[in-house]
């Protein structure tokens, strides 16, 4: 298990499928199928709540605001920025757990001792690009939609980011690798934090088992000759990390040797001895 240190983020408690979480200054409750054991007070009722996010029985959910907040503020993780913004299934527009990935791709850019350009793909909001272009890595951010497009690009922006180090694309990230493919383009690190389920731009199908593998395999013809790192998130439940070992050895550590680890990414709660599951990493590092 892996988990970041935040200061401007953390869980406050857990439990009966929630999370109570402050981000910045405003305390949010939402969903967490990870939490199944019981909470030890009733997280509805804690001082200070400002808003909650409920399910419906049918399918999706709402907002219900408990107090004064803001539409969207900002908060940080050491010298980045992000804004951060209730909106639709839950989210706010950032994954904190992804910082421990942060920093482990940004200390194999600074060590590398040479310009390395890298591809996001499902690049949402941009906590990666905003990470590694601070870092001094050339980033093509890609994303099917235009409005994380457009967060990731604000997120560039707070973050005092040179913006010679970003390239922005608002596209279905498997028809860009394969124009990639056909120009030559070459990239010495790829990282992708596909969906589990999802349809591209013309009603396209996408669901993670079936398409990982192959995606993983068309993404291995725009790596250049020295490449640095090649890391696949998961959020899908079932799938363990030794699977994205296994995806990563079968197809990156083949052609280019290298090491391959894989783990659980988590948060640390203030609760004594809880850690909250969220989701699964591997990565392939050219050694």
């Amino acid at each position: 298990m892996r988990t970041p240190c935040w200061k401007d983020y953390e869980i406050i408690a857990t439990g009966d499928g929630y999370k109570l979480e402050r981000w910045g200054n405003v305390t949010l409750l939402r969903p967490d199928p990870q939490a199944i054991w019981k909470s030890s007070f009733n997280l509805e009722n804690y001082k200070g709540l400002c808003a909650k996010y409920e399910r419906s029985e049918t399918g999706g959910g709402k907002w219900l605001y408990k107090g004064k907040m803001p539409e969207e503020w900002v908060i940080s993780y050491k010298d980045l920025n992000f804004k951060i913004k209730p909106m639709g299934f839950k989210h706010t527009g950032l994954f904190p757990e992804q910082a421990v990935n942060w920093d482990l791709m940004t200390d194999l850019v600074k060590s590398a001792n040479r310009e390395i350009s890298v591809l996001n793909l499902f690049a949402y909001t941009g906590g990666a690009t905003v990470a590694l272009a601070k870092a001094g890595a050339k980033v093509c951010h890609v994303d099917s939609s235009k409005g994380m497009v457009e967060r990731a690009i604000e997120n560039v922006t707070i973050s005092n980011v040179d913006r010679q180090n970003t390239r922005f694309i608002i596209e279905d990230c498997k028809k860009f690798v394969e124009r990639e493919i056909r120009r030559g383009k070459k990239y010495d690190a790829i990282l992708m934090d596909p969906p589990s389920y999802g349809r591209g731009p013309n009603g396209e199908m996408w669901k993670l088992e079936t398409e990982l593998f192959s995606l993983v395999q068309l993404c291995q013809n725009v790596l250049s000759e020295n490449p640095l790192f090649f890391l696949i998130n998961s959020y899908t439940t079932g799938l363990q990390p030794q699977v994205l070992k296994n995806i990563l050895q079968l197809t990156i550590a083949k052609q280019f040797k290298g090491e391959v680890e894989a783990y659980e990414v988590g948060l640390h709660t203030n609760e004594n001895g809880v850690i909250l599951p969220c989701g699964n990493s591997g990565i392939w590092i050219n050694k």
